[in-house]
């Protein structure tokens, strides 16, 4: 009889064992994906029960996986059932040894609201606040992503039912066609910073500028309104920004948009002065292949007198790392610009 161990994957003392269920043998051969470099063979070795991989414990505090199946596709682990919802489809996610949950899940968050104030925008705000209470605004690109699977609103309620956090309204942003609108399009600060900024803040009146926060390209998107409307904003928040060099990041160059993307971050890194920004709060995982670039992007932007912090996870390019970096490097940043 098989014991539980043999069933599903297990995370033991010193190594993670994968296990695909196939006892009858019906399939061909099975491998481990990850968005992350585990410096490993990932096919997994046929069993009595099924397939199997030991892998010694990666660096990570957490990792999210699928099995590539022959014949099958791409499927999340049947002896798993821990999954983690994201834009590319529900995945596998497995905690290691040191990973700890936001505090704030714990918490018990005030009561809010989120509303459709446009085809592209929604507002959250605590229950009880009228439209013309004059509060901040968190202002977030892929607002509806970063909610769904990344907690914003919720930690945003959890922190202020604390008193970490003001009561305040999230502004959740629709990228719509999301390479056309982020990827360092030229048109975007304005209409952002001029329009769809403009059109929030009448209807929510505020008594402070807002800031603005993005992930992957909604981060570049949000650097590169800053640069062009420096004045629209209180504090950038960015987390795993794709801050694309032609050095740095040669595998992204097939990327349609690569040239305008690279092309702008070419002209963060040569310049001589910086509009004056705001302050800036950078986070990244370690296991990430954007790492390298946000780095060199905090030091471009502190060379430049920019006010920078940064934060890091053992994770990946993943909506749960985002999460698990709001606090405290979110929280100390809104606490800094709206003191």
């Amino acid at each position: 009889m098989a014991t539980v161990e043999q069933l599903g994957t297990t995370v033991q003392a010193h190594r993670v064992v994968f296990r695909y269920p196939d006892p009858d043998h019906t399939v061909d051969g099975v491998r481990l994906w990850t968005d992350v470099s585990l410096n490993a063979d990932l096919e997994l070795a046929r069993t009595k029960a099924g397939w199997e991989l030991r892998l010694p414990t990666p660096p990570l505090d957490c990792l999210e996986y699928l099995f590539d199946v022959a014949g099958v596709g791409m499927v999340v682990d049947p002896g798993n059932p821990e999954i983690k919802d994201g834009a590319f489809g529900p995945h596998s996610w497995l905690a290691l040894p040191g990973y700890r949950e936001p505090r704030w899940l714990g918490l018990e968050p005030v009561e809010g609201v989120r509303r459709d104030v446009a085809a592209d925008a929604a507002v959250w705000q605590p229950v009880g606040v009228a439209s013309n209470d004059r509060l901040p605004m968190l202002v977030t690109h892929d607002g509806p992503e970063m909610d769904g699977f990344g907690e914003v609103t919720r930690y945003v309620a959890a922190l202020i039912g604390t008193g970490a956090l003001p009561a305040m309204r999230v502004a959740l942003l629709a990228p719509g066609d999301r390479d056309e609108r982020y990827a360092a399009n030229p048109s975007y600060p304005s209409q952002l910073g001029g329009t769809a900024l403009g059109r929030l803040l009448r209807q929510y009146p505020s008594d402070h500028r807002p800031v603005l926060m993005g992930q992957s390209l909604g981060a570049l998107a949000a650097l590169h309104a800053a640069w062009h409307q420096p004045e629209s904003f209180a504090g950038l928040f960015l987390q795993s920004g794709s801050f694309f060099t032609r050095e740095l990041d040669p595998q992204e160059a097939g990327y349609a948009r690569f040239g305008d993307v690279a092309g702008f971050v070419a002209d963060v890194h040569a310049a001589a002065l910086a509009p004056s920004l705001p302050p800036v709060a950078m986070t990244c995982g370690t296991a990430e292949e954007n790492l390298a670039n946000n780095i060199a992007m905090r030091e471009s932007l502190s060379r430049l007198g920019v006010d920078v912090s940064w934060g890091e996870a053992r994770q990946g390019h993943t909506w749960t790392c985002w999460r698990d970096l709001l606090d405290p490097h979110l929280t100390r940043l809104l606490q800094k610009v709206w003191a």
